[in-house]
C-alpha cells in the first residue's frame, strides 16, 4: 500500500514536471523531468506505469498538445532508463544507453523539423546570435567605445558560424548532463524504495580509456592542417571533437585528484575544490591527460606504501 501512495505521488511530480517545461523554470525541470519516468517504469509493471502515466498524459493533453508532444519526447529515455534499472544492468550500461537514446531523439527531431516543418537552424541561431550582441553593439555606440571592445559584423558572422558548428557538441553535452542528473537523482530514490541499482565507480577509481590520447593527437594534427583550407567538414571536426575531448580530460582530472586526496588522506573537500579550476581553468587538463598517459597512481600507491 504504501508504495502504491509513493508512485501515485510520483505521478503527480511527474505531472508538475511536464506542466512546468513552458515556464520560465523550463531550464531546470527539463534536466529533472525523465526522472519520475525511469523510476516508474522501474517500479511498476508494464500495465502499472501505462495506468499511472495514462491520467498525466490525458490533463496535459486536455491543457495543450504541445505538452502531450513533450511527455512522448522524454519519456522514450525514461524507459530505456527504468528498463535497464529493471534489469539491475551496471550503471555504466544504463549511461550510455540513456545517452544514446536522447541523442538519437535529438538528431531525429532535428531532421523531422528541418523536413517537415521547414525549421531553419540556422535562422534560430541567427537570432539568439544578434539578440546576444546587440546589448554589447549599443553599448559601445552610447559609450563611444571603438575597435576590438564593440563587435563588428565580421566578428558576428564568426560567431554564428562556428555556434553553428558546435550544434553536435552542445547536443552530447545536453545528453551526457540530462542522463547523469537522471541517474544521480534516480537511483538514491529507487534504493530508499527497496530496489537495488548498482552505482558507478567511485571517482577516485574513474578511468578513461588510454586511447582518448591518440584521439587527441589525431584531432589536433587535423587542426593544424584545417587552418590553411576551407574544408567546412575538418573544422566541423575539429570544433566538436577537441571541446568533448577536452572535457573527458577534465574528468579525468577531477578523479585523479580524488585518488590523490584518498592516499594522502586530505580533507575531502579538497577534490571538490580543485573542480573549480579545472572547469575554468582549461590547462589543467594536461593533469588528466598525463594521468592517462603515464602510471602515475601506482607511483602514488607504491610510495604511500
Amino acid at each position: 500500500m504504501k508504495q502504491r501512495w509513493v508512485t501515485v505521488v510520483w505521478s503527480v511530480i511527474y505531472l508538475l514536471l511536464l506542466l512546468s517545461l513552458l515556464t520560465p523554470f523550463s531550464i531546470v525541470t527539463a534536466l529533472l523531468v525523465i526522472v519520475p519516468v525511469a523510476i516508474l517504469f522501474t517500479a511498476l509493471n508494464t500495465k502499472s506505469f501505462i495506468l499511472h502515466l495514462a491520467p498525466v498524459w490525458l490533463v496535459v493533453a486536455l491543457i495543450s498538445p504541445i505538452y502531450l508532444i513533450l511527455a512522448a519526447y522524454f519519456i522514450i529515455p525514461g524507459i530505456v532508463m527504468g528498463y535497464w534499472y529493471r534489469k539491475r544492468a551496471p550503471a555504466m550500461r544504463v549511461l550510455k544507453y540513456g545517452i544514446a537514446s536522447i541523442l538519437i531523439e535529438m538528431l531525429l527531431l532535428l531532421v523531422v523539423g528541418t523536413a517537415f516543418f521547414q525549421i531553419d537552424l540556422s535562422e534560430y541561431v541567427d537570432q539568439i546570435v544578434q539578440m546576444t550582441t546587440s546589448p554589447l553593439e549599443q553599448m559601445g555606440v552610447d559609450s563611444g567605445m571603438t575597435g576590438q571592445f564593440v563587435p563588428t559584423q565580421e566578428h558576428i558572422d564568426t560567431f554564428k558560424e562556428r555556434t553553428m558548428m558546435m550544434v553536435p557538441f552542445a547536443m552530447i553535452i545536453s545528453s551526457i548532463l540530462m542522463t547523469a542528473v537522471t541517474h544521480a537523482l534516480t537511483r538514491p530514490i529507487l534504493s530508499s524504495m527497496g530496489y537495488s541499482v548498482p552505482a558507478l565507480k567511485k571517482a577516485r577509481e574513474w578511468m578513461l580509456p588510454r586511447s582518448l590520447i591518440w584521439y587527441y593527437l589525431i584531432v589536433w594534427i587535423i587542426g593544424m592542417f584545417s587552418r590553411g583550407t576551407d574544408s567546412g567538414t575538418l573544422k566541423m571536426i575539429v570544433v566538436n571533437a577537441m571541446p568533448l575531448l577536452q572535457f573527458c580530460f577534465m574528468i579525468q582530472a577531477l578523479g585523479f585528484f580524488f585518488f590523490l586526496t584518498h592516499e594522502k588522506k586530505w580533507h575531502p573537500i579538497v577534490p571538490y575544490l580543485v573542480a573549480v579550476p579545472i572547469l575554468f581553468f582549461p590547462p589543467m587538463l594536461i593533469i588528466g591527460l598525463l594521468d592517462l598517459a603515464f602510471p602515475l597512481r601506482q607511483s602514488i600507491s607504491k610510495k604511500n606504501r
